[in-house]
């Protein structure tokens, strides 16, 4: 059996590639090659015994034995070019020019007319009338030059007597109506095997998938012809191990077991692999020159798996597997999980942030009230009038600090909508970090944080929304002190260049994981977000600083590294241009867990990177 499948496997590989995937041609073809291919060798194992028996041949038994050899030159022009019908019309002409060669030294001329008999059938092996009226035309074109050549003298008078003629004329007519016979016959048969062949095509392509056959190792042995509409390639690249070639590494073991199982047992195997094919070109129905690996389902069964008789019999049935692209149904289940994700993720920050907001309109709402009652209740008002401004002074506190909670949310909700109004307008950088410094310096010092002015006075005159840029100023450094602690420091710097404006705020905090930094600036996300937090705020300050960093065109760059602080670098450009009302632009963070000096904005660090781009 091995040395069957290995013989049928040295056959095939002398056929041409452009017939390898229409079974039809490729039965023809092999049938053509490995007749050829015998006869040449039954010539060549005659050769030493006739060697051995008579000497040297003469000369027109070396050209008989040539032109018996002359279909090895047919079979090696069948195998590089593909044509059958000129390969068999050399074998044709090798027969015809063999009865000539024996007719000429004087041979039998029966011997030379079975040679002339043989040309007529050399067209049903191709199945082609014409190729046997072709033979058959040889053939008496043959017997007629060697009757003219008797009567000339030239050769032996064999074939000029008059029944010598019609036996061999006779001969070769019967031959060829017979060879005519059979290829009518077979064509006839091979048009009534066309219908249900038509309707199989139209299954396919009402199916609308790859279908193909494999054989019991998971050898495909027949593909659809749909392969090249569906995938980009032609069918026979997947002829053989081109299917298994081009599955995914990881996906072939699934792939081998699934044909063993379907082979083995009566039910469908399902399992999904990924195939490499041409990716659909973007915007046509035709194929990009790369190559990509595209989801495909596969379905197997056995073929006949309701007839067989034992589980032997099974082994050797051939299996039959569809395969469908899943490719963009993959791709909506991964951007449906991601969503999914998201949306959890989303949900929870939205629940810490409802938590948050709560204590922080909660407190200072508390204060307003108690204060107001006690100053508004005779009894409990105090007498001295220094308390009494300290009491309107912890409520007038905490009412900027709510106002200051519902303007970031505001803000936020402005931001995210698109109709927050920018105002451009000239103005100058350094008094407004001087203003910036001087809000925060008071928390600085209560906080027992250092506050650093690392910029220089003199900066270049810059167009943008002052208010926002203010905001932005004021929620950094304002997150720097607040997550500093006692005898730390807040680095504020700033500079011009390549045409735009750098604002850093650095800090000696707490700084952030590489987790944290992954979700820095998305709405309703806190780092290291617990209930029982020590830290106040909503944790919308980064969320609002990227939004009015995005109005204005800019980017920020995040560098952190736990228990060591962080360091928060915005972009501005110089000449800032509003946006269409209604257009977001949500600026790039890039976030940077670092390895080095937490202080240092512009230095190079050696750090792992986090990409965030949003």
């Amino acid at each position: 059996m091995s040395f069957a499948l290995d013989f049928e496997r040295r056959i095939t590989s002398f056929l041409h590639p452009d017939i390898t995937g229409r079974p039809g041609e490729r039965l023809r073809h092999q049938i053509f090659i490995l007749r050829r291919l015998a006869s040449s060798l039954v010539v060549l194992a005659f050769m030493p015994p006739f060697l051995a028996a008579y000497g040297a041949p003469a000369a027109w038994q070396a050209l008989l034995f040539l032109l018996f050899l002359l279909p090895v030159a047919a079979v090696a022009l069948v195998s590089r070019t593909g044509h059958l019908v000129l390969s068999q019309a050399i074998c044709v002409a090798s027969f015809v020019a063999a009865a000539a060669t024996i007719a000429t030294v004087g041979g039998q001329w029966q011997t030379a007319v079975i040679c002339l008999a043989f040309a007529p059938f050399e067209g049903v092996f191709s199945q082609s009338r014409r190729m046997v009226l072709t033979g058959g035309l040889f053939a008496a074109l043959g017997s007629a030059g060697l009757v003219l050549a008797a009567h000339a003298g030239w050769i032996e008078p064999g074939f000029a007597s008059a029944h010598s003629s019609l036996f061999v004329l006779a001969a070769i007519v019967y031959a060829t109506a017979l060879a005519y016979g059979m290829v009518e016959f077979q064509d006839r048969l091979r048009q009534s095997d066309a219908l249900p062949a038509e309707h199989y095509r139209a299954a396919y392509d009402a199916i609308g998938d790859l279908v193909v056959h494999h054989d019991q190792n998971g050898a495909v042995e027949f593909v659809s012809p749909n392969c090249q509409d569906l995938f980009g390639m032609p069918a026979r690249e997947l002829v053989g191990r081109g299917l298994f070639e081009r599955i995914h590494v990881a996906d072939r073991p699934a792939f081998l077991k699934a044909i063993a199982d379907a082979a083995m047992s009566d039910d469908c195997i399902i399992v999904s692999l990924r195939l490499r094919a041409l990716a659909p070109s973007a915007g046509s129905s035709g194929y990009a020159a790369e190559a990509m690996f595209r989801w495909v389902e596969m379905r197997a069964r056995r073929f006949g798996h309701g007839e067989a008789r034992d589980r032997t019999e099974a082994v050797r049935g051939r299996v039959v597997s569809i395969l469908h692209d899943i490719t963009l149904a993959k791709q909506y289940e991964d951007d449906l999980k991601a969503a999914r994700t998201a949306s959890e993720e989303a949900n929870l920050w939205k629940d810490q942030f409802l938590a948050n907001v709560s204590h922080e309109l909660r407190t200072p709402l508390n204060a307003i009230i108690g204060f107001a009652e006690m100053l508004a209740n005779v009894q409990l008002v105090p007498q001295d009038p220094e308390k009494r401004r300290e009491y309107a002074s912890i409520i007038q506190q905490s009412g900027l600090h709510l106002l200051s909670v519902v303007n970031s949310i505001l803000d936020m909700s402005k931001i995210q909508s698109g109709t927050f109004d920018l105002c451009s307008e000239p103005f100058a950088v350094a008094p407004l970090i001087d203003l910036c410094c001087d809000m925060v310096k008071l928390k600085a010092q209560t906080g027992g944080v250092q506050l650093v002015r690392a910029y220089p006075k003199m900066l270049d005159e810059v167009t943008g929304d002052k208010r926002a840029c203010k905001q932005i100023l004021i929620n950094l450094l304002s997150n720097a002190v607040k997550f500093t602690p006692r005898n730390g420091r807040v680095t504020m710097k700033a500079m011009c260049a390549e045409g735009a404006l750098i604002l850093s705020v650095s800090d000696t905090g707490i700084g952030m994981s590489a987790r944290d930094l992954a979700h820095i600036g998305d709405p309703f996300f806190q780092a290291g977000v617990r209930y029982d937090r020590p830290y106040e705020g909503t944790g919308l300050g980064l969320s609002v600083v990227r939004g009015l960093v995005g109005l204005h065109g800019g980017s920020i760059r995040v560098e952190s590294e736990p228990g060591k602080g962080t360091c928060i670098s915005v972009r501005l450009p110089l000449d800032f241009k509003p946006l269409p009302r209604g257009v977001k632009h949500v600026a790039q963070i890039e976030t940077i867990s670092r390895r080095s000096n937490a202080e240092d904005a512009y230095q190079p660090s050696a750090e792992m990177m986090v990409k965030k781009i949003a």
